[in-house]
């Protein structure tokens, strides 16, 4: 919770300089970027997390790594933040950038699991779906589960529709185990 705290209003006065400057398209890549990195990267996240090393050293880490891969602006603000020791934030304000991203151009992010990978055809009815209910344009993720066995799990938001076969199976056992004809002792 601490580490959103910090990061929310760095994230928003990115988006806000990026959209008054007509850079938001190009720092939101720029952002996908870096949580791309620290995610495939767990060393460069405890880089930016360790006390020990020193902040020019970081800053020397992050310009190798990014320079002329990212804008001046997404630069400008590893400097920035990297000069007021909140490095370890920067996984943090990216994710929320990305958030706030979403929000401002009004995209839904839906999540979906299914035990194999979805065709075009069955992305676009998921898509549609959830575009028709929450009126917004739709990110979907995709999750390839077989635990669930079959069926699907669909999150959007704090919403879930949860149609898989394991989910099913163990309502069916749950109403088994409270068969009104069998006396409990």
């Amino acid at each position: 919770m601490h580490e959103t705290r910090v990061a929310r209003p760095y994230a928003k006065s990115l988006l806000e300089l990026a959209e008054e400057k007509g850079k938001l398209e190009e720092v939101n890549k720029d952002m996908s970027l870096f949580t791309d990195v620290a995610k495939e990267n767990i060393q460069f996240q405890a880089m930016l997390k360790n006390p020990i090393i020193n902040h020019d050293k970081k800053q020397a880490v992050l310009d190798t790594i990014f320079k002329g891969r990212v804008s001046d602006m997404t630069l400008a603000m590893f400097r920035i933040i990297t000069r007021k020791n909140r490095e370890a934030f920067l996984y943090d304000i990216a994710k929320e950038f990305k958030n706030q991203y979403k929000t401002f151009k009004g995209i839904a992010t839906a999540e979906v699991t299914t035990t194999y990978p979805l065709s075009l055809d069955q992305k676009n009815t998921f898509i549609n779906l959830v575009a028709t209910k929450e009126g917004k344009k739709v990110e979907l993720l995709e999750k390839v589960d077989e635990s669930i066995i079959g069926g699907f799990v669909l999150k959007v938001g704090d919403m879930q529709v949860d149609e898989s076969i394991k989910s099913k199976l163990h309502r069916l056992k749950s109403k088994f185990k409270d068969n009104p004809y069998i006396s409990k002792l």
